[in-house]
Formats: C-alpha cells, structure tokens, sequence
C-alpha cells in the first residue's frame, strides 16, 4: 500500500462522491437536466478513484479493473460534458446528442465486461507501472473507444466553460461564474495533463492529476454558484433548454 497509488485516489473519490452529492442536491432544490447529468459524472469520477485505490490496497480484481475502465477511463468525462452541453445546447441537440452518448454507453460496457482481460499486460513500457492502464484488455477493438469519449468530454466540458467565462467576463456580470469557470476548465483538464506526465516517467502523475481535477472542479463550481459580496444580483445563464 502507497501513499499515492492508495491514499491520493482514495481522497479523489471521496471528493467526487461529496460533489456528486452537493449537485444532486441543487439539482433537487432547482432542477436543471445539467445539474443531473454532472451529477452523475461527478459519481462515475468517484467509481473511478475508488477502484484504482483498490488496486493500491488489494491488488488485481478483474470485476473492479472493468469498473475502473468503464466509468473512470470512458465515460466520466463524455458525462460530465453532456452536462454542460445541456447547459448550453438547444434543447433538441442535446438530446440528440444524450441519445448518442446513451447507446455508446451500453455499447462500451457491453465491450468492457465482456472483454478478455490479461493483468500481467496492466502495465507497459510506455507507463511507469505506478498506475493502472488498459493495456491488461486484449480483445481489439475496446481501447480505441477511450480517446473518443474523452475528446467529447473535454470539448464539451472545457469548451463550454470557457465560453461561459469568457461571456461573464465579456458582459462584467457575475464575475464568480467567470472564476469559477475557469476552475471548471483548468479541472477537466488536470486529469489528462497527469496521464500524459505518467507517459513521461513520472510516477503517480496520473492519479494526482485526477485528484487535483476532482478539487479543481468542486472548487469551480462552488466558485461559480455562490455570489461575490458587494455585488449586485445579476441575471444567471440559464440552461438553453430547460
């Protein structure tokens, strides 16, 4: 058991789970299909942590690497970016595109759990060995669909935080949604910054990157949903179908 292979994801997880909890809240307080999906997000992020801080402690599970593939390698970030694409897509675009997103999904973890699975392959040449890959699937075909969920994801989520922050800024109103976007931004992406530091040597990147994502991401949306003093109440972005 190590500190950064056991502790830091396991903190990541909970971080996510206390999130998720905080969004389904407001989502019961205001409603919003958003707030939902992100919440949703937000506990595929926490699945995610939780089982690679099971590897750390325990060691190979081939049902809990399934998990781990599934919602923290596929699907967390294409969520959490349907989110925002709610947020601020037409209402039938984005539930065009949730349908898409809905049957890549079944379609992903009907791929995943029925995958052929190899552990002594879980770690390459190209990674440390700190962290959990997917090089352990050796059925064809399953790891190409990562790269294209997480570009949705990081498109829809990043993009549209930016975006948003830029029109806050851009209108001087609501200068929290702006910072707070900005932390959202800087959020989904520290995650993928760690993956590409773990290709590099540096032990541990990954799962630091995903824990400093999951703070950054509550930080930002805390951030953005709660005013600055001495402001005046302006106007919110409402989501542009609900």
């Amino acid at each position: 058991m190590t500190f950064t292979n056991t502790i830091i994801p396991f903190i990541s997880s909970i971080v996510s789970f206390v999130f998720a909890v905080i969004i389904f809240k407001r989502y019961a307080d205001r409603r919003g299909t958003h707030l939902l999906i992100w919440g949703m997000g937000m506990v595929f992020y926490g699945i995610g942590g939780f089982c690679e801080a099971y590897f750390g402690a325990f060691g190979w599970n081939p049902l809990i690497f399934r998990m781990w593939y599934l919602f923290g390698a596929i699907l967390v970030a294409a969520w959490l970016g349907q989110g925002t694409v709610y947020l601020l897509a037409k209402r039938k675009w984005a539930n065009a595109l949730a349908a898409l997103l809905i049957l890549g999904s079944v379609y992903a973890t009907f791929r995943v759990f029925t995958a052929e699975l190899d552990p002594t392959l879980m770690t390459s040449s190209v990674h440390t060995g700190s962290e959990l890959s997917g090089h352990a699937i050796v059925t064809s075909g399953i790891r190409t669909l990562t790269p294209i969920f997480n570009l949705y994801g990081t498109v829809t989520l990043v993009g549209g935080a930016v975006y948003s922050a830029y029109i806050f800024w851009r209108k001087r109103i609501l200068l929290n949604r702006t910072l707070g976007n900005l932390l959202i931004a800087v959020g989904a992406l520290a995650p993928a910054f760690g993956g590409a530091f773990s290709r590099f040597g540096i032990p541990g990147a990954l799962y630091y990157g995903e824990f400093f994502g999951a703070i950054l991401l509550f930080a930002g949306f805390i951030r953005a949903t709660t005013p600055m003093k001495n402001t005046e109440p302006q106007p919110a972005l409402t989501p542009a179908g609900d």
